[in-house]
């Protein structure tokens, strides 16, 4: 009879901040159970009670200790619970920091922008906010090359905490290459980013984790179902 496991994860197909918590948890080796959510339905007691503030996914459940939330933190925790596999942050405090600025800023800005440019009927709103993509492409341009250090990865010889928390988000940047027409990063403005890329996508780890088209299409077509109808024009 196969042991159960202790580390349970809950969270839903499709999104990049539940597959950080994925990716981690595969580099460290740590086995765990999967509890889908449904966010088509109405959220479950388990995630209301677990995360009553925010109450999105991920959320992890390590045995016996209070539930962790939000990708990042998950991210740090697993890596401080398995230092000595796969470590993800670099050693040096200051590096560390840096580190958790830019997935900071990466999140609070460059996410919400990606996400408002799928979901705007507004043309306009969607100009600019495609202008504001591109030139947070060529900021995270620059970030690689000075986290990399000239070598494959923003964690340098390996996937480390940058490429996970970016890296997630590569299937979203390929639909929007190929259903939206729109070139998050290219090989004329962001070449290392693009090398970078091709390298994550090879990676066995990225390549069990990261969705496909038709998850990320789905997922996207829940969240566009979750927006308010247009308003009906009014005859004068």
């Amino acid at each position: 009879m196969a042991q159960k496991c202790e580390m349970k994860l809950l969270g839903s197909v499709g999104s990049s901040f539940v597959n950080r918590v994925k990716f981690t948890l595969k580099l460290k080796s740590i086995e765990y159970d999967y509890i889908e959510e449904d966010l088509n339905a109405n959220k479950s007691e388990l995630l209301l009670e677990s995360n009553p503030v925010f109450q999105r996914v991920p959320v992890l459940f390590p045995p016996n200790e209070p539930p962790v939330t939000e990708s990042l933190v998950i991210m740090e925790y697993l890596d401080e619970l398995q230092p000595d596999i796969h470590p993800l942050l670099p050693s040096n405090p200051s590096e560390r920091a840096q580190c958790r600025v830019l997935a900071y800023t990466f999140d609070t800005l460059y996410y919400p922008w990606m996400k408002e440019f799928m979901l705007t009927r507004d043309k306009e709103r969607k100009e600019e906010l495609g202008k504001l993509i591109i030139e947070g492409s060529m900021i995270l341009e620059e970030a690689f090359v000075k986290f990399s250090k000239g070598k494959a990865y923003f964690g340098g010889d390996d996937i480390g905490y940058l490429d996970i928390v970016v890296g997630v988000f590569l299937g979203w940047m390929k639909l929007f290459e190929v259903v939206l027409g729109f070139n998050v990063i290219e090989e004329v403005r962001t070449p290392k980013l693009i090398e970078w890329g091709n390298r994550m996508w090879s990676h066995e780890v990225a390549g069990s984790i990261i969705p496909g088209h038709e998850i990320h299409m789905n997922f996207l077509n829940m969240l566009k179902g979750k927006l308010p109808p247009l308003p009906v024009p009014v005859s004068v």
